[in-house]
């Protein structure tokens, strides 16, 4: 690469259609989307430092340089930090693969948010993580594979937020609908912090428990996407069940059960071409993060939620809100004869924004066990 070619990666923001909160523990199962609404990186090759810039956070780019331990940042916490992380596990890589130290100029531009800046809640993190990661092995000539792509990626991922379950991470990699199964993230600190990275991608042992597959899409029922326009924070929700299971206020094994039972039906629904099924599937997901949420004492299905859901059922359709909920979108799988036009009118009346969003296509074949 020369200094006058600039290199532009871009990945998908995503959607949860099932699986939420159990898909933290590992080997619990969930099924994506990718979307086709984007983030994009721009890398310049530069010298004696390498900046990070986003409109998004302000017009003054952050700075980074080396030292003996690594990349080098002139403050503690800042926006950027699943970049800087991207940034720190890609610098191990370079160098165990004896590759010269270079700097670069990263520009971020993100499609995954309104105009205001708030977020629509479509995987940013995931998102700028694995449009960095796709940058810099194009600018170091990694030569990374997609299934080592999202490795480091998820090694980059769980540094920022450990109890991440890296759904998010796959969809943006790979595309389409996909089910998806976690690690063990505890088990991959540990090792990263210890083994070679270039080693840790290319095993298979620490990441036992990850699954990755293709899902073929519902043919006969369209997918809608609502947002409430209220953002929310998955790691606060996800923690605040988690405090819940551990009071014994949440009965954690019979959710994990029952979100096992209906996310394996959905897989089954999906692969068979049952829409029926897919939509009973969805149905039944909303029901499990309600109970969920009334034993938490947690808003997973806020009003706006429940109205986005109730107007699908009344059209004929099936929603639930994506994600951990509390806010954010909420998704509905339509088939041809269900009332679309009622339930955009529906939406409008309570303030829910229709996000004209379609599926991103598939990249590549994908079956990770």
């Amino acid at each position: 690469m020369t200094a006058s070619r600039p290199i532009v990666a871009r990945a998908p923001g995503k959607l949860f259609v099932a699986g939420e909160y159990a898909v933290v523990t590992p080997g619990e199962p969930a099924v994506l989307v990718a979307v086709d609404r984007y983030l994009t990186t721009r890398l310049t090759e530069s010298t004696d430092a390498g900046s990070i810039h986003s409109p998004e956070y302000g017009q003054i780019p952050l700075t980074w340089t080396r030292s003996g331990d690594g990349v080098l940042i002139d403050r503690e916490h800042h926006p950027y930090d699943y970049v800087l992380a991207t940034i720190q596990v890609a610098e191990r890589l370079r160098a165990e693969l004896g590759l010269a130290p270079r700097f670069f100029d990263l520009r971020i531009d993100s499609g995954l948010d309104d105009v205001t800046g708030r977020k629509f809640g479509l995987g940013s993190s995931a998102a700028v993580t694995v449009a960095t990661v796709r940058a810099i092995d194009e600018f170091y000539g990694f030569g990374l594979d997609r299934v080592e792509l999202f490795k480091l990626a998820l090694l980059a991922t769980i540094a920022v937020s450990p109890a991440a379950s890296g759904g998010d991470v796959a969809a943006s990699t790979f595309g389409g609908w996909i089910g998806y199964r976690s690690p063990d993230r505890e088990r991959l600190r540990a090792r990263s912090a210890t083994s070679p990275i270039a080693a840790l991608i290319r095993s298979d042992d620490a990441w036992e428990g990850l699954e990755i597959v293709r899902l073929p899409p519902p043919d006969g029922l369209r997918l809608l996407v609502g947002w409430t326009g209220s953002p929310a924070s998955t790691e606060r929700l996800v923690d605040e069940i988690a405090r819940h299971a551990r009071s014994g206020d949440v009965d954690l094994p019979a959710f994990l059960l029952d979100s096992r039972a209906y996310v394996s039906e959905l897989w089954q629904a999906l692969r068979a071409g049952d829409d029926a099924s897919t939509m009973a599937a969805i149905r039944r997901g909303r029901r499990l993060l309600l109970r969920l949420g009334r034993q938490a004492g947690v808003a997973i299905e806020t009003e706006r939620l429940a109205a986005l859901c109730d107007s699908a059922e009344s059209a004929g359709a099936a929603g639930k809100p994506s994600g951990a909920g509390g806010g954010d979108c909420g998704i509905v799988l339509a088939p041809r004869d269900a009332d679309v036009a009622g339930l955009l009118r529906t939406w409008e009346a309570h303030d829910i924004r229709h996000l004209t969003i379609s599926v991103h296509p598939s990249e590549g074949a994908v079956d990770v066990r």
